[in-house]
């Protein structure tokens, strides 16, 4: 075989690279002298190593894996050579067959780039109408002429009031007052925190600051269900 010298701007990937060297040949795609094959494509790898140029990593994995399937070639017992072969056998075929296809496909949308259309001539823009519109006015037609499917509105800023304005309660603030409200009747029930609270920010907030304050060893949980009381331990009075 002939040892070839193209650059490697000139083929897509390894799989163009391996048709190619086929197709020149004039190799059987359907039972691909894989001895050979590998020859010239490592042949081709080196020599544009040697010459300093950007070989991509997809052409250096093909040219192990060529290697590969030639060291198991030569084994007493080649049947994975066999499998490996079959497999990029139909790698090739397929990337012919795409190749192919691409083909075809640019030579029937030739043209489609070009205007069919003469470009309409400049117009004057028509300056008589002379009435003034507020953008909201404006907003309030296109949504009446969209219709509700269509469109696609922001809400109006009232409907985040009701979010804007709720109080979060934090978990510090909730644990100061209920160390504060033990160190005056020392024990209670934890029903009777919970019942206390005015939103659910300030109902998850006690939720926590009982875990914490239990966790810290600065109250004494006891009891179930609604008789479960919580109790400030010594030491955390005047704490």
């Amino acid at each position: 075989m002939e040892k070839i010298s193209y650059k490697l701007e000139v083929f897509e990937g390894p799989m163009d690279l391996l048709l190619h060297l086929i197709t020149k040949h004039k190799l059987d795609i359907y039972d691909i002298p894989i001895l050979e094959l590998v020859e010239q494509y490592v042949s081709y790898v080196r020599e544009m190593q040697e010459e300093n140029l950007d070989v991509a990593s997809e052409f250096l994995e093909m040219a192990a894996r060529l290697v590969y399937i030639k060291t198991v070639s030569l084994l007493p017992v080649y049947d994975e050579a066999e499998e490996l072969k079959n497999e990029l056998r139909d790698e090739l075929l397929e990337y012919r067959d795409c190749k192919i296809l691409a083909a075809k496909l640019s030579e029937m949308t030739d043209g489609f780039n070009y205007s069919v259309r003469e470009f309409p001539e400049n117009v004057s823009p028509d300056n008589s109408y002379k009435r003034l519109h507020e953008p909201t006015e404006l907003l309030s037609a296109y949504s009446l002429a969209a219709g509700k499917k269509l469109r696609r509105l922001p809400p109006p800023i009232d409907s985040f009031k009701a979010i804007v304005t709720k109080k979060i309660v934090s978990v510090g603030s909730k644990i100061e007052s209920i160390v504060t409200s033990l160190k005056k009747k020392r024990k209670t029930k934890l029903f009777d925190i919970y019942k206390q609270a005015k939103s659910r920010s300030d109902l998850i907030a006690s939720f926590l600051a009982v875990l914490e304050l239990a966790k810290n060893k600065t109250i004494y949980v006891s009891g179930d269900g609604e008789n479960m009381q919580i109790e400030l331990l010594e030491g955390n009075e005047n704490s």
